[in-house]
């Protein structure tokens, strides 16, 4: 498949958090979708400058304050359409301007770039992954290394789990894993390589992950590299 799009990693900071944030460039209209703005605003302003692109979109993989902090600061400067996916609005009450509800299984169209919305409830009510040919943007349902926790309020060990067998039966084993943290793996290994590395992955029966998943005494959690 011809590849229409370029993806851009970016990664941000405070004292507590260290995100990845994601740009995806459709090479022939050059508009622009980023996925989780955090953050650094000034560092988002000049990497989409250096790239000559026009932001169109934002799309939200959740609605947890760290990824969507830089939403109004860029809908005050850009004005792009923003989506997030319904259960997601519906669930935390989530409003900003230019808001549109996604459902599962749709597509979005990025100029000639394709997006398939797929929702991955799990670590919050309505978390949804972005497919793209080459990529999927996770969020924080899958990270290189495992998954994100499943006791803050919507959350559910036992949709993760779901969500962990959608994903297995849905994404190429070529396409490159772009979580919203890591732990150590740089982002961009294939959905091939994290199944084998991804604990969750190997674990076949709901209530054995939910049960390692829930784990008392778990540390390092938000020990983000």
């Amino acid at each position: 498949m011809l590849n229409t799009y370029k993806l851009t990693q970016l990664k941000s900071k405070t004292s507590l958090f260290k995100n990845y944030m994601y740009i995806i460039s459709d090479k022939k209209t050059k508009n622009a979708a980023i996925i989780d703005p955090a953050w650094e605003g000034e560092d988002i302003y000049d990497v989409l400058d250096a790239l000559g692109v026009k932001l169109t979109t934002i799309l939200l993989t959740h609605s947890h304050y760290d990824h969507v902090n830089m939403v109004n600061p860029i809908l005050e400067k850009y004005s792009p359409q923003v989506y997030m996916s319904q259960r997601e609005i519906e669930f935390y009450n989530f409003r900003c301007d230019n808001l549109h509800p996604l459902q599962d299984m749709q597509n979005l169209k990025l100029g000639d770039t394709e997006i398939l919305c797929l929702l991955t409830p799990g670590h919050t009510a309505g978390g949804m992954c972005f497919l793209l040919s080459d990529h999927i943007i996770t969020g924080d349902t899958v990270f290189i290394e495992g998954c994100g926790i499943c006791n803050a309020d919507g959350g559910s060990a036992e949709d993760m789990f779901n969500s962990f067998q959608k994903l297995r039966n849905m994404v190429p084993l070529d396409v490159r894993v772009c979580p919203g943290h890591s732990y150590g793996k740089e982002p961009g290994l294939t959905f091939k390589e994290v199944l084998k590395y991804n604990l969750y992955f190997q674990i076949s029966k709901k209530e054995h992950f939910v049960q390692f998943r829930m784990r008392k005494y778990q540390t390092g959690l938000f020990e983000f590299k």
